[in-house]
């Protein structure tokens, strides 16, 4: 499969979808981006949910500003192959739901770092297709799914991101999970329609018990 930027080129099955984000859900993002960090002498802490404002100089303790941030997040994604890996059981559930479901990525880093990540994805034999875009979800993920009468899935560890998909696709199963043990519990507690998975196993689960219940649904209205 490919990097795409459109969902048009997306070509999908007659079967479910699942719609992944990337960062925290299928790879590492805080863990190896700390570690980065420190390599040039500042430090993520762990006391709100957000990046900006966390991250200190090892040196003096300032706080970083947004400008070297997205200086040093732009330095990192295009170094991204040297720190991320998948996160725990990502690539295992990821396969096994793959036999009854396609899987999209949809990751909103920067489009001009797909090659990079195209080429980690697929060293970790991670060869689903990709969107790569700073868009709002909901919209693409829509696209992706045109109104099809099949279940739908969405993966996510930003609550925007998954309510911007409720707007657009309200039949779609929202699922929240992030890699993190150390940002998880800053986390802001799911809304009504959003699960909260505690790893990819449970993730896993949720996503086949929403596909039977809809094929049970279907051939229910259909006997």
């Amino acid at each position: 499969m490919s990097v795409v930027t459109d969902p048009g080129q997306v070509r999908l099955g007659e079967r479910p979808l699942i719609v992944c984000d990337i960062d925290e859900v299928v790879l590492e993002f805080l863990s190896p981006l700390t570690h980065f960090l420190r390599s040039h002498n500042y430090d993520l802490l762990p006391r709100s949910f957000r990046l900006h404002g966390n991250i200190v100089s090892l040196l003096d303790g300032s706080e970083m500003s947004h400008e070297q941030f997205d200086a040093f997040e732009d330095m990192f994604f295009e170094r991204q192959d040297l720190w991320q890996r998948p996160a725990e059981r990502a690539v295992e559930t990821l396969h096994a739901l793959s036999a009854e479901a396609d899987i999209v990525f949809l990751t909103a880093m920067p489009p001009r770092h797909h090659g990079i990540r195209r080429k980690l994805l697929d060293r970790f034999d991670l060869s689903f297709d990709m969107i790569a875009s700073e868009q709002p979800k909901g919209p693409i993920v829509a696209a992706l799914h045109d109104r099809r009468h099949l279940p739908v899935a969405f993966i996510d560890d930003i609550q925007r991101n998954l309510l911007s998909v409720a707007d657009h696709v309200p039949e779609c199963l929202l699922i929240t999970m992030m890699a993190n043990a150390d940002f998880k519990p800053f986390a802001p507690a799911p809304v009504s329609g959003i699960l909260a998975a505690s790893d990819w196993s449970h993730a896993g689960d949720l996503m086949r018990g929403h596909f039977s219940a809809m094929a049970s649904k279907t051939a229910t209205s259909l006997a």
